[in-house]
């Protein structure tokens, strides 16, 4: 791969996120309807048919492109919900789909053989044979990989793949399993993968005690409790601390609250063959997105142009005031 073809992948939770994305410099945003056919089905996030036909014009008119996320897995039954986004999109002038149900890729491939396919991280493909399937059974020209690759291993399906490659630079830290969480559906009886919502508002409940604590609830269960001189965090359960019978105090039985930060491997991702860097957070601020899509613009002009590239601070806007390289580094991260 030539360093100069890298893209920056950046996320738009609303119509004024797209924009901020686009003016800071995106090469292409991701988003996605108002519905269960994208994995962040929020109340208030996401756009409406005309938010998104109007959000494709801006950003083509400004030289970027605008990837449709129809990334979660359809239940039996509920299929046309899905048919419909694919069909939306299309007419809209999507540059993309992000695909992870083969029923969806398998749609788009006999439907709309002329659109790109671009495999979420949603579907958890991390193998070479993996990955190829989907290239020859429905013309997938990108993957998403999962954040539990190290650098060396991602080199070595770029050699064995006949597609791009997209990997996270920033964001959430993604430990699961991803595309197979089942811990929000199992409190709340919604899926992440199904229904689009990992810890739905609705289920989630803040208080605090005389004392000014702070104690975080998803549906009937207590997720995380903070004193006065900590910031509570939305309680997703992947990272709450909990109490087991061999320690006194709770602790981060999945995941420590933490941000993913790739920005000074980002010679190496180069070098290894990554086509594009994806940027998490649809469901953060314009100010977020403005911060760190400039700062990450920056960086990888730098990187393509042989600059040494300078890292803006982000850790203000990092999960728990801490950033990781996680697995990308090495394999011995907590």
């Amino acid at each position: 791969m030539k360093p100069n073809t890298a893209e920056l992948i950046c996320p738009a939770g609303t119509p004024a996120a797209l924009r901020t994305a686009v003016d800071a410099g995106a090469d292409a945003v991701y988003c996605g309807f108002q519905n269960a056919t994208n994995a962040r089905n929020f109340p208030g996030l996401n756009f409406t048919p005309e938010e998104m036909e109007k959000s494709v014009a801006y950003a083509h008119e400004k030289g970027a492109k605008v990837l449709l996320a129809i990334n979660t897995f359809p239940p039996a039954g509920k299929f046309d919900l899905w048919k419909q986004g694919v069909e939306a999109g299309a007419k809209m002038g999507v540059d993309a789909y992000i695909v992870a149900d083969v029923g969806v890729a398998d749609f788009v491939a006999k439907n709309f053989p002329q659109m790109r396919l671009h495999l979420s991280v949603q579907a958890a493909a991390s193998s070479p044979e993996a990955i190829r399937y989907y290239c020859e059974n429905f013309g997938v020209k990108r993957v998403v990989l999962p954040r539990i690759l190290t650098v060396p291993e991602i080199r070595n399906i770029a050699d064995e793949i006949p597609c791009e490659i997209e990997t996270f630079i920033y964001g959430n830290h993604g430990l699961m399993v991803e595309g197979r969480c089942a811990l929000t559906n199992y409190i709340t009886g919604l899926s992440t993968n199904m229904d689009g919502v990992c810890s739905p508002a609705v289920d989630v409940k803040y208080e605090r005690d005389d004392a000014g604590n702070m104690s975080t609830t998803l549906g009937p269960y207590m997720i995380d409790c903070y004193s006065c001189d900590e910031t509570a965090g939305y309680p997703t359960i992947c990272k709450g601390r909990y109490k087991v019978a061999h320690r006194e105090e709770g602790y981060y039985a999945f995941e420590e609250p933490i941000t993913l930060n790739l920005s000074r491997l980002l010679p190496d991702l180069m070098g290894a063959g990554v086509n594009a860097f994806k940027i998490e957070g649809r469901q953060r601020s314009r100010a977020y997105v403005r911060k760190v899509v400039s700062a990450f613009r920056q960086a990888v002009d730098d990187v393509r142009d042989g600059r040494e590239p300078e890292f803006a601070d982000l850790l203000a806007l990092s999960e728990g005031q801490k950033q990781t390289e996680g697995a990308f580094k090495s394999k011995t991260w907590r």
